[in-house]
């Protein structure tokens, strides 16, 4: 029980860091990556709203969490992604710091990486592009931090065609920052939030084997 508060406790944390790093953004018209990115991508694209394209972008993920990752931590995944808006949502309320770009890219870059590490390594994650992370670091030994840079990498360049390149090369900072961080200091929350669905997997005869660390 000790050990689920504490998780709880740095859940909350980094979801609160990752809200102030993605408002800082906002407030210097900076972007990010992930299923968020790509659902403001879309945007540009198709009639529909940003609600209802975040969704259906986040649900080929939450499937794949399911299925492989077990239902407690798509469960704890969809929590943290909701307490992540109301969080964000909250920011707006409060004075507006603004700085030079290039400074709130980097401030950005540091508070999203802790703030997601402290997230991923306690049991949860932010949907989307996380999720697809962890279960490639886990099936295929590839480091998180990459596959989340080269995927957010790719959604920032699309927005760029769209909006500008000034802007999404200083974004660029931001997720290399974040990424470096996330997976430098990584740590499996599966094997503790899903292992029972996990161990299910890579039990003999699976095809899903546990990479060699």
């Amino acid at each position: 029980m000790k050990e689920r508060v504490k998780q709880l406790i740095f859940v909350l944390l980094g979801l609160v860091l990752t809200s102030v790093g993605l408002h800082l953004l906002d407030i210097h018209q900076l972007t990010f990556g992930g299923t968020a990115g790509l659902a403001t991508v879309l945007t540009f694209l198709t009639p529909w709203s940003w609600a209802v394209l975040f969704f259906f972008v986040n649900l080929p993920f939450f499937l794949m969490s399911v299925k492989e990752l077990g239902k407690w931590f798509t469960l704890s995944s969809f929590m943290s992604i909701t307490a992540i808006s109301v969080i964000r949502d909250g920011l707006t309320l409060l004075p507006t710091v603004e700085m030079l770009p290039w400074l709130a890219a980097i401030v950005a870059g540091i508070l999203i990486g802790v703030g997601v590490t402290f997230v991923l390594n306690n049991g949860s994650s932010l949907g989307g592009i996380h999720i697809l992370a962890l279960y490639i670091d886990h099936r295929w030994g590839v480091n998180r931090g990459w596959t989340i840079f080269v995927s957010d990498l790719l959604i920032v360049l699309s927005a760029a065609f769209l909006v500008g390149w000034n802007l999404a090369l200083l974004s660029v900072v931001t997720i290399f920052l974040a990424s470096s961080i996330i997976g430098r200091y990584k740590k499996s929350p599966i094997k503790a939030d899903a292992a029972s669905t996990y161990q299910a997997a890579v039990s003999p005869g699976s095809d899903l084997k546990t990479p060699a660390k």
